[in-house]
């Protein structure tokens, strides 16, 4: 069977030709953690707010087949412990951009779509999860809004007990029309990538017109009253690092967390330390423009640490994944659109749950898949340098 590609393109002569970085939330890492009585602290803290249930809002009734129960589960729980409670699901590989920095400048192949999980696969897996302690999903890509049947299975998971948040990261491109729908049905969280507020910037990247409607996308969310909508923004030197502070400015007057991200290195992005601008220079830049930026408290699970201009109406964040990581508060396992589940985005090693859930095995059996995996997981990823020399797949397949 000859293989299929999402794009393929020659490489560009202009200056911005090899830059690369990802439309994507990237709230990840391997991580590192303490055996000392504060994350000890935490963990309990983490196991009591899992175990809560909640009220659906959805706009359906929750299915009579479904547990009502929320336990945690020790398949959560790694051998650092660490209690993992947040899990991102690839909807698709598909991408209705064709960005420079995210596929690889040959193009990139697509799993044949009898490969990709149904709906039906996403809600049985998802209810294993959610029936274990998993409390937050979000969905990913691709761009996961593509998908045709996204608002089935936006209602579906936000139905499952015990779930609490039911996020999405969108390139913006369709989202401001879908988004009524999504609502109804149980979405609450909403992240939109955004790496340049110029139009000819964007499309150069994306090869795709679509400015405007990730602009008002942005402004769809707000409206409905998303709060804050998170806008995503990988820095690369030399592209739109000069644009850092017309971010900022941003959250003056809406509700809008503007979440600036190290440049990361995966398959087939060219990454170089050189295109990196390191959350101390991004700082600097930011306090220099607008010294009443102040630091926030941030939970100890966060990937993010985040501020807040004095009299700004949103917050900025900054995700430093390459300077310094977060693997120590790290509570994020990931599903990929193919049923690989991957325990860390920077580590290159996926254990399928299609196949298994294919053959016919029962929920003891893939929580035991699940749970020996979640063991294996190490306790920090490794160096910037180490990890572009890593084999892994690329950002398009393994999902922001």
């Amino acid at each position: 069977m000859m293989k299929r590609h999402a794009f393929k393109f020659a490489c560009s002569r202009m200056g911005f030709a090899d830059f690369n970085c990802f439309l994507v939330d990237f709230e990840t890492g391997s991580c590192l953690t303490s055996r000392n009585s504060d994350s000890k602290g935490l963990l309990r803290h983490q196991m009591n707010a899992s175990a809560q249930r909640m009220c659906s809002t959805s706009c359906a009734k929750v299915p009579e087949d479904l547990p009502k129960d929320n336990p945690v589960s020790d398949m959560l729980l790694d051998s650092f412990g660490r209690l993992h409670t947040y899990l991102r699901i690839s909807l698709t590989e598909r991408c209705n951009l064709r960005c420079q920095y995210c596929m690889p400048a040959d193009g990139v192949d697509l799993t044949p779509s009898p490969k990709i999980l149904s709906q039906n696969e996403i809600v049985r897996l998802a209810n294993l999860f959610v029936s274990s302690g998993v409390d937050k999903i979000r969905l990913t890509g691709g761009e996961p809004t593509i998908r045709k049947d996204i608002e089935d299975i936006c209602l579906h998971l936000s139905n499952l007990n015990g779930l609490k948040t039911l996020a999405i990261t969108t390139n913006g491109i369709t989202l401001a029309r879908k988004l009524p729908k999504l609502k109804e049905c149980g979405l609450t969280s909403v992240n939109i990538s955004l790496d340049t507020l110029v139009p000819a910037k964007f499309e150069f990247m994306t090869r795709r017109k679509g400015h405007q409607k990730v602009m008002e996308s942005i402004n769809a969310a707000i409206d409905l009253g998303y709060n804050p909508v998170k806008v995503n923004c990988v820095v690369m030197r030399g592209f739109n690092d000069d644009e850092i502070c017309d971010f900022v400015e941003l959250t003056r007057d809406k509700p809008i967390n503007i979440r600036f991200i190290e440049f990361m290195p995966f398959d087939g992005n060219v990454w170089n330390v050189k295109k990196l601008v390191p959350y101390s220079e991004m700082l600097d830049r930011v306090v220099k423009w607008f010294p009443g930026l102040k630091r926030l408290q941030d939970h100890p699970t966060d990937t993010a640490k985040n501020f807040r201009v004095d009299e700004h109406a949103g917050v900025v964040s900054f995700i430093t994944s390459m300077t310094e990581h977060f693997c120590a508060g790290c509570n994020r396992l990931r599903l990929l659109a193919d049923g690989n589940f991957k325990v860390c985005l920077f580590g290159p090693s996926e254990v399928s749950l299609r196949d298994p859930l294919r053959q016919g095995a029962n929920d003891h059996e893939l929580r035991e898949i699940i749970g020996s995996a979640v063991k294996r997981k190490k306790a920090s990823h490794a160096g910037m340098f180490d990890i572009a020399k890593t084999a892994n797949r690329p950002m398009i397949h393994i999902g922001g």
